[in-house]
């Protein structure tokens, strides 16, 4: 069984949690073209080796970051999304931070 450590609820099996891609900078909302904010949407670099990554723990609904190296799925770190974000940003109905 692989586990996963989730910082709110401890080391789970690996089966209670989703990957939901890359953690990515979004573009400035204010200024940025359809074109870019589609590109942070929908492109991702998906490169061999350490990338950090959204994951949530879907009993809790929990989101956090992991870092996991791609090339041998091994989870090397997880951590509170707040450890990187200080700030929320609040998206409008056309998914557009606000």
């Amino acid at each position: 069984m692989k586990l996963m450590h989730c910082p709110l609820n401890g080391p789970r099996n690996i089966s209670e949690f989703v990957c939901h891609g890359e953690v990515v900078a979004p573009p400035d909302h204010a200024r940025c073209t359809d074109a870019e904010w589609a590109a942070y949407v929908f492109l991702h670099d998906n490169q061999a080796g350490v990338v950090r990554e959204w994951w949530m723990h879907v009993p809790t609904a929990y989101w956090f970051i992991a870092e996991r190296d791609t090339r041998s799925d091994q989870i090397l770190r997880t951590y509170r999304a707040s450890e990187m974000y200080s700030a929320r940003l609040d998206l409008a109905p056309n998914g557009r931070a606000t």
